[in-house]
């Protein structure tokens, strides 16, 4: 059995002494579609954060891709994608390639041309998310769903092998929605890019997910999305602290 990309042990943190986190134990397999649900306040970016390595644990260990996090220097094997579609400048004077190009920064550097292989990765890069035709537009002329497209080839420039997404369809219409979550399992089962979603839209991501988690402080719920799914709305509300109901998207 292959090392788990993610493994937390024992993990619990702290803000001003407010616990955020307490004594969470799991880990994101290779090649798993994690949905990670919880209400907000429950600890859902704090526990991104200790992942990408921006906060160190009050208690326990964080494994990264094998080897303990502190020791990690390869990030460029790690994607991250945050709510660009709803906060970004549409203003800003960059092209889909230009903003794709971003991504190779910490392999070539500031102010370094890119030779030829460099531009047929952020080519491919933009093929992969459906995009080519966009490549010269202006990123403030997309749509959110097609921003966060493009914000995807920006982490898969560097063909990472896990890519965290953060609330990534907030804004973004149902059409572009089911279009990402193509996009998503076509990089998880083509490429085995290991893939860990933030959502509070828990209909759509348990009709897409191979994994789930819920948070909410504590770890309540890690399982297959059927028993996600197979719960009582006592045992959601419990995990959630308010009454919580599935609503599946079945178009």
């Amino acid at each position: 059995m292959s090392e788990p990309v993610v493994s937390m042990k024992n993990i619990s943190y702290a803000y001003d002494q407010k616990t955020v986190l307490n004594h969470i134990n799991f880990e994101i397999p290779k090649g798993a579609f994690m949905g990670l649900l919880g209400p907000n306040g429950g600890g859902k970016t704090t526990l991104i954060k200790l992942i990408l390595g921006l906060l160190k644990p009050d208690e326990g260990s964080v494994q990264l891709l094998g080897g303990p996090i502190g020791k990690f220097k390869d990030w460029n094997r790690i994607g991250f994608v945050s709510q660009k579609a709803n906060s970004f400048n549409k203003g800003f004077p960059a092209t889909v390639f230009e903003v794709v190009s971003t991504g190779l920064t910490a392999n070539v550097g500031y102010f370094r041309f890119f030779n030829k292989n460099h531009k047929e990765k952020i080519i491919q890069a933009i093929d992969q998310v459906g995009m080519l035709e966009y490549t010269h537009e202006n990123i403030g002329n997309l749509s959110g769903g097609q921003q966060q497209r493009i914000f995807i080839a920006r982490s898969l420039v560097n063909d990472p092998q896990l890519l965290i997404l953060d609330e990534p369809t907030v804004g973004v219409d149902y059409e572009n929605v089911q279009r990402f979550y193509e996009l998503l399992h076509r990089l998880n089962d083509e490429r085995q890019i290991t893939l860990l979603l933030v959502t509070h839209d828990t209909g759509t991501i348990t009709e897409h997910a191979t994994d789930i988690v819920c948070l909410n402080k504590t770890l309540h719920f890690h399982g297959k999305p059927e028993e996600y799914t197979s719960l009582s709305e006592k045992d959601l509300s419990v995990f959630y602290g308010h009454p919580v109901n599935i609503v599946t998207h079945n178009h």
